[in-house]
């Protein structure tokens, strides 16, 4: 006991003995923790949040990028709708062509595509995006000047892109330039890039590498150092074919389409000739830096002159085959196919701009040649339009006069010798097909036009699937034959003859037969890929629903 100092008085709460409550025996034992009340004890609150779940967050600031906006209520906001069954999951087959499933992901929103078919691992660092990027671009310049549609072209910017682990990406391709932009969250910035495309070639060699790169990256076997290497070599690899070779081409070209039009031997030498001094001349021009109107105006004026000049001398010769020869090496059949086909894909600036181009070198052509053909009216040329349209059957000698033609514009558009065999195939059997109706049947020949750019489509869209490379070499050629060269030749005729209604009758058929080839090419490519596996039942490709009325 501790003693208390001497003085102190004693606390009477001291002096009480201890209460009832202290000595109950309810109460618990010294060391021993009071029980936890009963649940039904506990007061709660309907309001209250259940355990585990947090709290809201506090309001966004006034301008932050994450707050709703002022308009915005949620009472008023539409009502969000979840099927039953959720939203299937998007799953790409491996087995289909790498073309068709990056056109698919290209069709599907963001939200809804799959995840990278082989996704990196968590401690694996990528490539830098901005390299990635530049690597993209440089090939979809490639692609784009080389004559592809708009639409391929998004989907080989995009299997690019999804190879190195850049999932949220969005190609952007118009005539003149390609844009894509990378968002690796929906709280990060973007990161844009873009390239102008300044000058177009014909190079069909160069765009089957560019397609074997294409396919090595899609297989996760190219890394981007190695890819930009060969992309370098393909950049300086010279053209398969020198330029006197690529004029001899063109001259027999001409040879041969004189010849389908019913021409002799004679005939084709001659049509060779005004031939290659066209492409002499728009060399020359090209040589000068001419834009290339005039390089197409300068080359069909040599084909009509010569023409002329046989129908100056009265001989027996056919001097409308003389011309119409020559400007089947200058209808610009490719560029027309490349614009249909972004038209019926929904690329229509793109699709615009190109027909605006096609429209030119046709003017430059008509230019060109009515110039001729008006002055050898002055002079006294007399000059029957009908020969134009005089059907000639020699089925043997038109076929072999066809194939020559798909032969040479394979050449023309520098085609690797692999491709040109098939080709010269394709555009052979085209022209039986166009002959068989339009000739043998007395069909129209719209009609056969597009029956035979249809297979010729099909057929080169299933080989170039079958090669996975491009199907332009396999198919631009062999629409040769069916080019509209004496609807052409027969409308500046008669406008040169002052018979202005018939002129524009027949330049408007030769707009209907070329519409008709590219139309037709596009939709036997699109039926060759009904024969294709798919990439996914979930993943069927959808069509654009941007002109629908609903």
């Amino acid at each position: 006991m501790v003693a208390k100092p001497e003085g102190s008085e004693e606390d009477p709460e001291d002096r009480k003995p201890p209460s009832d409550e202290a000595r109950s025996a309810f109460t618990p034992p010294a060391g021993v923790e009071p029980p936890e009340p009963p649940e039904e004890e506990h007061p709660t609150s309907e309001f209250a949040l259940p355990e585990g779940l947090a709290p809201e967050p506090p309001v966004e600031q006034e301008g932050s990028a994450f707050a709703p906006p002022s308009t915005y209520s949620a009472q008023n906001s539409p009502p969000a709708f979840t099927p039953a069954y959720g939203i299937p999951l998007v799953k790409l087959s491996q087995d289909a062509p790498w073309q068709d499933r990056m056109r698919t992901m290209l069709r599907l929103p963001v939200g809804e595509r799959p995840v990278p078919e082989a996704p990196r691992k968590d401690d694996e660092a990528g490539p830098p995006v901005p390299r990635v990027l530049d690597l993209t671009l440089r090939i979809g310049e490639l692609l784009l000047a080389g004559g592809e549609g708009a639409e391929d072209v998004e989907a080989a910017m995009f299997a690019i892109c999804r190879s190195y682990g850049l999932d949220r990406c969005e190609p952007t391709v118009t005539f003149t330039l390609l844009s894509i932009t990378y968002q690796p969250s929906l709280v990060d910035d973007p990161v844009t890039a873009n390239r102008t495309v300044r000058r177009r070639g014909t190079d069909y060699t160069r765009l089957a590498a560019v397609y074997l790169l294409l396919a090595d990256i899609n297989d996760h076997e190219v890394s981007p150092e190695e890819a930009y290497r060969r992309l370098a070599e393909i950049r300086r690899n010279r053209h398969p074919y020198p330029g006197w070779a690529l004029t001899a081409a063109a001259g027999v070209l001409a040879g041969a389409a004189s010849v389908l039009l019913g021409g002799g031997p004679t005939v084709f030498f001659v049509a060779a000739l005004g031939a290659m001094l066209g492409d002499r001349l728009a060399w020359l021009c090209a040589g000068r830096g001419l834009p290339e109107f005039y390089q197409f105006l300068v080359a069909a004026m040599p084909p009509a002159a010569v023409g002329v000049a046989l129908t100056l001398l009265h001989t027996d010769l056919r001097p409308s085959a003389v011309i119409t020869g020559g400007l089947f090496a200058l209808i610009p059949g490719r560029a027309l196919v490349a614009a249909v086909q972004d038209g019926l894909t929904g690329f229509y600036i793109t699709a615009s701009a190109r027909l605006l181009e096609v429209g030119y070198f046709f003017v430059a052509i008509v230019v060109g040649v009515l110039s001729v053909l008006y002055l050898a009216v002055q002079f006294g040329a007399e000059l029957n339009p009908e020969v134009a349209l005089k059907a000639v059957e020699r089925p043997w000698v038109q076929i072999a006069a066809s194939m020559v033609l798909c032969a040479t514009f394979a050449v023309l558009l520098q085609q690797s010798r692999a491709t040109v065999l098939f080709a010269t195939l394709n555009g052979g059997v085209a022209w039986v097909i166009y002959a068989s109706i339009a000739v043998t049947a007395n069909g129209s020949a719209v009609m056969a036009t597009a029956v035979a750019a249809g297979l010729v489509g099909l057929f080169g869209q299933l080989i170039a699937r079958y090669h996975h490379t491009s199907s332009l070499p396999y198919v631009t050629a062999a629409i040769g034959p069916l080019l509209p060269g004496s609807a052409t030749y027969f409308g500046v005729l008669e406008i040169a003859q002052n018979n202005l209604d018939q002129g524009f009758a027949s330049l408007a058929k030769a707009a209907a037969l070329a519409l008709a080839i590219a139309i037709g090419v596009n939709l036997g490519g699109e039926l060759a890929r009904l024969f294709m596996q798919a990439p996914g039942a979930a993943a069927a490709r959808r069509a654009a629903k941007r002109t629908r009325g609903f």
